[in-house]
């Protein structure tokens, strides 16, 4: 079995860290025997998302989401064909607000990727610490951090978690990141998977039921990834 991920213009969106994600995903599958590859698209590239089981789309600057969402947009149907046949896409930070149909740039307004119907505007302050989630996903809690300055409504979609400490989505609804098919998005970077290896594996299992139908990920020894996340939750969970 192989998982081909690819990363979406890390030369432009890696603000916060976000190879870390690239680097747990595939220590996860390999101490499974499981082969990764691993495809770093530029801006420039042809992106072959017929062959992409798990694509991440992670954080940058306004200005450098607002360029790589005018390059997506020219893959639009091709992204959104992806996505609606239960291809697997995590988006993290600036990249969860390109998914829908608009976000802010600065003082502007940009057109997002209509994947979702969800709507992103700029706040009046800025949404920052650490956050706890108690996941249907994982059926468990999700930990990580936020700092963004925008709200988004997510509609009737479902999300990824309910916000037990922290601000989420806009600061009142009580909802953090989304969850729509196999699509997987969040405000929460850092990057976010190495604390959250229940996650993780929910990602991991989406994308090879997909390719290869149901499987059984074998166990790992996750006591230094548990122990990160139980401080978290201890420390910030309902406080």
């Amino acid at each position: 079995m192989t998982i081909t991920i690819a990363h979406l213009f890390p030369q432009l969106l890696n603000l916060y860290g976000d190879k870390g994600n690239i680097t747990t995903l595939r220590s996860r599958l390999e101490r499974r025997g499981i082969e990764v590859e691993i495809i770093e698209y530029c801006p420039e590239d042809t992106i072959a998302y017929e062959k992409s089981d798990i694509i991440l789309l992670g954080g940058g600057s306004d200005r450098e989401q607002q360029a790589v969402c005018q390059r997506l947009l020219r893959d639009r149907d091709s992204l959104f064909s992806y996505t609606e046949d239960s291809g697997v896409l995590l988006a993290l930070c600036g990249g969860f607000p390109m998914l829908g149909e608009q976000f802010p740039v600065g003082e502007e307004t940009a057109e997002g990727l209509h994947l979702l119907n969800i709507t992103t505007c700029q706040g009046n302050n800025r949404l920052i610490g650490n956050v706890v989630l108690e996941s249907e996903l994982t059926g468990g809690t999700i930990v990580g951090f936020e700092n963004h300055s925008t709200r988004t409504d997510i509609g009737a979609y479902a999300p990824l978690g309910k916000v037990m400490a922290g601000h989420g989505n806009d600061g009142e609804s009580g909802w953090e990141g989304v969850v729509y098919k196999n699509i997987i998005a969040t405000n929460l970077h850092g990057p976010l998977l190495p604390k959250n290896p229940a996650l993780a594996d929910n990602i991991l299992s989406r994308a090879l039921e997909r390719k290869y139908g149901a499987t059984v990920l074998a166990p790992l020894d996750d006591e230094l990834e548990k122990q990160a996340h139980s401080f978290i939750v201890e420390h910030y969970a309902n406080k």
